[in-house]
């Protein structure tokens, strides 16, 4: 955690655009409110399976695809594999900026399975 710290700015944003009744959909702002997201992420999700496929640079900006699985813990239910996009945003050498995009379909039948 202190190497992923080091690489985040103190005013960073990390963004989860999805389906709103995910409880990992959402905007924090600043580190110790996304150490806190990242925590409760960690008790609640498992990625079984993550490949990048694609990545493109330009000036500040990045922008990663590709496939993952994720197991949900309150469930047990596991996602096929879907897409992501990741675009992130750097200044001075830190991330400023993470902004993640996923097939929240897929991920919100996990997480509301019996």
């Amino acid at each position: 955690m202190d190497s992923m710290g080091a690489l985040m700015a103190d005013d960073m944003v990390w963004q989860n655009e999805g389906d709103p009744a995910l409880p990992r959909i959402g905007t924090w702002e600043g580190k110790e409110a996304i150490f806190g997201f990242l925590g409760t992420f960690s008790q609640n999700v498992q990625v079984t399976h993550w490949e990048n496929q694609d990545a493109f640079a330009s000036g500040d900006s990045v922008a990663v695809f590709g496939w993952m699985k994720l197991r949900l813990t309150a469930s047990g239910a596991e996602t096929d594999e879907f897409t992501f996009a990741l675009r992130a945003k750097v200044r001075d050498g830190q991330v400023v900026l993470r902004n993640w995009f996923e097939d929240s379909y897929a991920v919100s039948q996990a997480f509301h399975a019996t």
